[in-house]
């Protein structure tokens, strides 16, 4: 059986239909631009555009939003902490701290842990009330809405190595997820520069060791739209870019989907 997924990024949406199995494949329906004109509406009218011409009704449908539509960040519990309120209060807190604002208008998700480090995300509050507004009148199931970042953490979570840092490239975009001790300890974001080969990599990674403070790993798995040139003992490549000719709302999309 196939499932739809759809990519929402700023400026363009896209519709892609992936099927899973020993050989899962994936399959661009449709893409639309996001009309800034339409105000408020842009978002929604432009999801009904794209699904003007699908049967979706009673499908599976997961979206991927491009991770600066959402705020991802890392939360320490704090000590003592019992209850989920104590956790909650804790994500809300660190929300506001790293982007100045309540978190009043989001609606936060997170691997919630009394003991250690966890990652939290926050994705707007109306952009969900869009979604599943589309998914009740297209009559489809909404599986999920994930941030890009967490969409590949999660969808290369069986092939991630002790100990190895993970990272996702979208278009000159590196966001890396920083382990130690097999516990995170930071999500860091970065513009990677035209031309970055494999030096630059290896000093990008000893520079944020040493800004998080914590060891060098001794390797890092990539996935995304990665430059080939950074494979080596020290950067594992996965997957590499499976949809390299798409735009970047259909990258979007598959995100996660074929690891």
């Amino acid at each position: 059986m196939h499932t739809y997924r759809i990519g929402v990024a700023a400026d363009s949406l896209a519709l892609v239909q992936a099927r899973g199995g020993w050989r899962p494949t994936s399959r661009l329906l449709a893409e639309t631009p996001v009309d800034a004109l339409e105000g408020g509406a842009a978002l929604g009218n432009s999801l009904r555009r794209l699904l003007a011409d699908v049967p979706a009704a009673g499908r599976p449908v997961a979206v991927v939003l491009a991770d600066d539509l959402a705020r991802i960040w890392q939360v320490t519990p704090p000590q003592g902490a019992s209850r989920m309120a104590d956790l909650e209060a804790a994500a809300a807190l660190r929300f506001q701290a790293l982007f100045g604002a309540p978190a009043a208008g989001w609606r936060i998700s997170a691997d919630w842990d009394a003991d250690r480090p966890f990652l939290a995300a926050a994705l707007p509050a109306p952009l969900l009330a869009s979604l599943q507004g589309l998914a009740a009148e297209h009559r489809f199931h909404l599986v999920e809405i994930t941030p890009q970042f967490v969409a590949a953490l999660n969808g290369w979570r069986k092939l991630r190595r002790p100990g190895a840092w993970f990272a996702l490239v979208h278009g000159a975009v590196l966001t890396l997820a920083v382990f130690e001790k097999g516990a995170l300890a930071a999500v860091r974001t970065a513009l990677i520069p035209p031309g970055s080969d494999r030096a630059w990599l290896a000093a990008h990674i000893a520079r944020e060791a040493l800004l998080v403070g914590v060891g060098e790993p001794a390797l890092v798995q990539v996935c995304g739209g990665a430059p080939r040139a950074w494979a080596g003992a020290a950067c594992m490549l996965l997957g590499g870019d499976i949809a390299s000719d798409w735009s970047g709302a259909a990258r979007l999309a598959v995100t996660g989907s074929v690891a």
